[in-house]
């Protein structure tokens, strides 16, 4: 296991982050703690959850995923050495359960407050280490979706928020999520100006099929030290080719909730079964050759794994122990020329 500094807050995190949002949906509570003592064992000291997991979020398991990793959590002796991540939900009209006045989420300081105090308590923790931003509070495109609202808080009125958890000791470092470049060097730009803290990572999608990080965001991770955390790296479990040919297994998040359109846009569905294919040809197995491609990137700080079993996190983890020769490495040129970038 690497270790890479986190933005630049001097702490070394795992090469990779062990993600959560199954935990209370599709995993329980033993699950969840088996997958965390395990992926301990192997090196693992960076993990990833979110006040709306577990996913798809509803009212009825939102918190669940952080109860779960809190139950695990409670009175380790090794806490100080472990790296936990949250975030607060952005705004969303169907989300309105998240917040005791019943209103979207916003990354005001009434909402910054009340989400971290909740999350505290349901991890069962004095502290969070890094607190996200779950996607902006203004309007932007995101996932191929128009703007679901006008409503925007300011850079700065954010990071004073934020600020305030920190001064408080609930929070030690903050970053992003699902952010463009100009939200990123707007939050930088502030913070710079007036003292306030800095972001210090961006959680972004970025895999075989969704390359859009390179254009932009990886200059501005690499220039201004901001950590990208892959998420969904394995493009919901297509890069693994568990769907290819139509399939639809039994207990996977396609059979139970039918929310894997995003990959699933013209184009994609030819990209995914090229590189499955590339990876079969090449004797890899294709989750494994996925994982490894976004690992070697510079600009990928930690790569956010989640599994639904102990066999797939196994799978998973040893895929940080794989060399991508130059003949796999021409392969996926060669499809990124063909099908560049086909899910946004």
């Amino acid at each position: 296991m690497e270790y890479r500094e986190l933005g630049t807050t001097g702490w070394k995190v795992s090469q990779v982050c062990l993600g959560t949002m199954t935990w209370g949906e599709q995993n329980t509570e033993a699950d969840g703690h088996a997958q965390l003592d395990y992926a301990i064992e192997q090196g693992v000291n960076f993990i990833d959850t979110a006040e709306i997991y577990a996913v798809p979020p509803r009212a009825e398991t939102a918190g669940a995923t952080e109860r779960i990793l809190g139950s695990w959590l409670k009175g380790r002796s090794d806490r100080d050495k472990l790296f936990v991540a949250s975030k607060i939900a952005g705004p969303n009209p169907n989300m309105t359960w998240l917040s005791k006045d019943g209103s979207p989420r916003r990354h005001t300081a009434k909402h910054i407050t009340e989400a971290v105090d909740q999350s505290l308590v349901r991890l069962q923790t004095d502290y969070i280490d890094l607190y996200q931003l779950h996607w902006p509070d203004r309007p932007v495109v995101l996932f191929n979706q128009e703007p679901n609202h006008s409503n925007e808080t300011p850079s700065e009125e954010i990071l004073r928020a934020l600020q305030d958890v920190v001064a408080a000791g609930k929070v030690r470092a903050v970053g992003v999520s699902n952010e463009t470049p100009w939200g990123v060097m707007s939050f930088l730009r502030e913070a710079d100006r007036h003292g306030l803290p800095r972001m210090q990572s961006i959680q972004n999608a970025y895999s075989l099929v969704i390359r859009g990080f390179e254009n932009g965001l990886s200059e501005v991770a690499m220039r201004e030290k901001v950590s990208l955390l892959a998420y969904s790296p394995l493009a919901q479990g297509y890069l693994t080719g568990k769907y290819m040919d139509g399939a639809t297994p039994k207990g996977s998040r396609k059979e139970l909730f039918n929310r894997l359109q995003r990959y699933e846009g013209e184009g994609t569905l030819e990209a995914v079964n090229a590189y499955v294919n590339l990876a079969r040809d090449c004797g890899l197995d294709p989750a494994q050759m996925a994982l490894a491609y976004v690992d070697r990137k510079p600009f990928v700080t930690s790569t956010i794994i989640g599994a639904t079993t102990m066999a797939q996190l196994k799978t998973d983890l040893e895929a940080f122990h794989v060399s991508l020769g130059d003949d796999v490495l021409d392969g996926i040129r060669k499809i990124h020329k063909w099908r560049p970038n086909p899910t946004r």
